[in-house]
């Protein structure tokens, strides 16, 4: 069972009630670029996840299989396995801030120069592929892989609630035992001192025990010490994969070149000038990252981005299905769906970053959604469906072709820094 996609409704209830709170206390708690970016990337994590997930899934059968003891499943060995998950999340996190290999996947999850229930769900396309590997040793002990996916989606579960700044600090002896909103708002900080703390799943004693907590004192600068610059969550899942190829290109020797992948974030050979050391932020003076659009790109971007979300949790509830024997005439179908969610998501960047070319981009999307819609045609739910986003489809196209000559450089591209 996908317990995440059974979450999503419930992840969106919440997120319209922190915002509704926000506009209740005059707090600016949410901007659409940044949140349809945090979202679009979760989305891609969601997508590209399907393949990874079964993967893992089938590693994790064939190592229980050959454990040398099974675990019996019972209130108490779940509890165990709760513990055993979050230990190991625990040691993930913590050398995915250590390690630039792993870095430069999780460094999505920390982009967002916002905090919000929105920035939980910004995910990393690929992190899985390095996540799922702690649960291993959980596997050679004896829990059975569907203990351990279940456990490990639970505590995904739970990070969610903790990504705000609505909640301020709970009764001591929470704030003492559990990862809350205040210990994450200091891992996802910017300031010097709050770097590479606080790196629990759902219990903070490991942090307490390890020696890296860290208390909420000063005002929390979120993001990253360079920022992205850019809502475009395919750079944002790559950009830091091509920083470090620029560097091991340039390091001098063979060791260093490795040591680019292995070494802390941050770290440079002596010869490019060494390991940089990350600046004093301030709350008060630091800028965030903004491009400002025209309100009918925003308004058609969020009705776009409401269609995508649908589509998406359809690939979510049913995607499993194309790996059950008998079903290889689905495979085709999903990789379609799955290609069109991360070209709308792409090109929504586009869109939110001024580049004319999202404009044309936008018209080319549009054209394929008829093939999108052939694929469903057979559905018997689906016939009503499929006229409506038809008749959509075709009103979309007629505004974008009546903008482009209406105004055709209103997308002239602005300053910007990434490809």
């Amino acid at each position: 069972m996908n317990f995440i996609a059974l979450s999503v409704p419930v992840f969106f209830i919440l997120i319209g009630v922190e915002l509704v709170y926000g506009i209740y206390k005059k707090q600016k708690l949410y901007r659409l670029n940044d949140s349809i970016t945090n979202l679009s990337c979760g989305i891609g994590q969601q997508v590209l996840g399907a393949w990874f997930k079964v993967i893992f899934m089938l590693l994790y059968i064939f190592i229980y299989e050959h454990s040398i003891y099974k675990i019996p499943e019972n209130g108490w060995t779940w509890l165990l396995c709760f513990i055993g998950v979050d230990f190991c999340y625990y040691w993930f996190h913590r050398l995915s801030h250590e390690i630039n290999a792993i870095w430069a996947t999780h460094i999505v999850h920390h982009q967002s120069e916002e905090y919000n229930l929105s920035v939980a769900l910004r995910q990393s396309w690929f992190q899985t592929l390095f996540s799922s590997l702690f649960y291993i040793p959980l596997a050679w002990l004896g829990f059975s892989p569907l203990m351990i996916v279940t456990v490990s989606a639970f505590n995904t579960l739970y990070q969610f609630w903790i990504h705000t700044k609505a909640i301020k600090k709970l009764p001591a002896p929470i704030e003492f035992i559990f990862n809350t909103p205040s210990h994450h708002r200091v891992h996802h900080g910017s300031n010097p001192k709050y770097i590479d703390k606080n790196h629990a799943g759902t219990l903070i004693i490991w942090d307490r025990l390890f020696g890296t907590f860290q208390k909420e004192e000063e005002e929390v600068v979120y993001g990253i010490t360079t920022p992205l610059k850019s809502w475009n969550p395919v750079w944002a899942n790559f950009h830091y994969w091509k920083d470090l190829f620029v560097l091991a290109s340039k390091a001098p020797t063979l060791q260093e070149k490795i040591l680019v992948f292995l070494a802390p974030p941050g770290w440079k050979p002596q010869t490019l000038g060494g390991r940089e050391i990350p600046k004093d932020v301030n709350a008060q003076t630091f800028q965030k990252f903004d491009i400002t659009t025209p309100r009918w790109i925003q308004t058609y971007a969020l009705i776009q981005f409401v269609f995508i979300i649908a589509l998406t949790s359809y690939f979510m509830f049913f995607a499993d299905a194309m790996f059950i024997p008998g079903n290889e005439q689905l495979v085709f179908r999903y990789i379609y769906i799955a290609g069109y969610i991360l070209f709308s998501i792409y090109n929504l960047g586009k869109l939110f970053e001024n580049r004319t070319i999202g404009i044309y981009l936008e018209i080319i999307r549009n054209l394929i959604n008829a093939f999108l819609i052939w694929l469903f045609v057979e559905e018997p739910w689906f016939i009503y469906i499929a006229y409506g986003a038809g008749i959509f489809t075709i009103c979309t196209l007629i505004f974008l072709v009546i903008r482009l000559i209406k105004q055709p450089l209103i997308l002239k591209q602005p300053y910007f820094e990434t490809a």
